[in-house]
């Protein structure tokens, strides 16, 4: 027997409304922030990743499912199933020129993304994320209007216990003082760092901030260590847009918190980051990251453009809400009149009623059997009901059943 590929997953019908749960509140809480939707192919050239989102990180250095396409005669191409999605609709934004329209370019989007990784829970190989992007706006009330967006959104599917943690990494100029700090303060202590993290050292130091390593924490736990995490290197310009977020932040009554270890996994952030937890998942306990990166745009060759965003997993959402049942159809025809089952059931659906039938042509009783299980109503159509030219409406919830004349009244 061939199976699903670990690290994949089947959507099932009896979990897939869930899903749509998910995906309609995205859709409504997005709108109404006027977030337009965007889509992007699943898989890019390589390149994209390697320059946006760092050769320094796991996602390039382990994770990317990546391809050859074309032969020793033909130009060779590159290319990745995208891991994520922010390099994607930044490439998107600076290839249709989207830097003319009129700032904020707000988009959100909604798909699978790929890597590989050991699968566990929430996480797959094959994985889906909600998120969104905003382009054009380097205030700090574009970072509130951005959490608050996610915010709302998780409260909409029914999660209220979270937290926002929050952290700023500064310019690039703050952000290479403190990782000059970092390597210095952490120097003494390489050789008792993770195989990982001796390479982000030499790379990028901060991602060692990142690691889960129990024996790198306790390293950052030492005093002289943590003295140097915790100092804020940040520039006067850094440090008022910080505050301003933070301002922002209470007039929302956003609770939050700040957390000098959170550095978020991808090189391209710069200034705000933040995640936003629940406790129900644990140690997993991220459902939403994000964070500015105002220098991507022109990394990969627009102009420059400050821009936010944030991401979930779909998956680790999904554990987290109360599962929709599947909503009953409106009619189940219970008929041993095939053809004339068949073209009721097209009459109600082109009128906008959701109706099926018994294919297998059953007694009665076990087509009443089924419809009160999938229906709300069955129409019976015995030879009576025939002859006559009604219908048998029975209630699938009381048992009482009136017969109908005239088909709108099914309407």
């Amino acid at each position: 027997m061939i199976k699903a590929q670990r690290g994949t997953k089947d959507i099932l019908a009896d979990e897939i409304y869930s899903w749509q749960f998910i995906l309609e509140n995205a859709k409504k809480v997005f709108q109404n922030a006027n977030y337009k939707e965007i889509k992007t192919p699943i898989f890019e050239a390589t390149e994209l990743f390697a320059r946006g989102v760092g050769d320094s990180t796991d996602i390039v250095n382990k994770e990317m499912y990546t391809f050859s396409i074309g032969g020793v005669d033909k130009n060779e191409t590159s290319i990745t199933l995208r891991p994520e999605n922010t390099a994607g609709v930044v490439r998107a934004y600076i290839e249709h020129n989207m830097n003319r329209l009129s700032p904020p370019s707000k988009f959100w989007y909604f798909g699978p993304m790929f890597r590989y990784e050991r699968p566990q829970a929430g996480r797959q190989r094959q994985f889906h994320q909600i998120g969104t992007e905003v382009f054009g706006v380097k205030d700090a009330s574009c970072d509130a209007e951005v959490i608050l967006t996610a915010v709302e959104f998780l409260k909409s599917i029914g999660l209220d216990e979270l937290e926002v943690e929050l952290n700023t990494l500064g310019c690039p100029k703050c952000k290479n003082e403190y990782r000059a700090q970092i390597k210095e303060v952490l120097k003494p202590y390489l050789d008792k760092l993770c195989d990982d993290c001796k390479m982000r050292y030499e790379k990028n130091p901060l991602r060692i901030l990142d690691c889960k390593n129990e024996d790198c924490q306790k390293i950052f736990e030492i005093k002289e260590v943590s003295e140097v995490i915790l100092k804020d290197y940040i520039c006067d310009e850094c440090k008022n847009h910080f505050d301003e977020l933070i301002k922002y932040l209470d007039e929302l009554n956003i609770k939050y918190k700040r957390n000098k270890l959170l550095v978020r996994g991808l090189d391209y952030y710069n200034r705000t980051v933040f995640e936003i937890k629940s406790e129900a998942l644990g140690s997993q306990s991220a459902v939403c990251g994000g964070g500015r990166y105002d220098g991507l745009v022109e990394m990969l060759g627009g102009t420059p453009t400050p821009a936010i965003g944030f991401a979930m997993g779909v998956e680790r959402l999904y554990a987290l809400i109360n599962k929709i049942n599947p909503e009953k159809i409106n009619y189940f025809i219970v008929s041993n009149d095939t053809i004339s089952a068949l073209k009721l059931a097209q009459k109600l659906r082109r009128n906008n009623k959701s109706a099926d039938f018994d294919l297998q042509n059953r007694k009665f009783a076990k087509q009443l059997e089924k419809a009160s299980k999938v229906a709300n109503f069955a129409i019976i159509l015995g030879e009576d009901e025939i002859k006559g030219n009604y219908y048998s409406l029975k209630n699938l919830a009381n048992g009482e059943q009136i017969k109908i004349y005239d088909f709108s009244k099914l309407l």
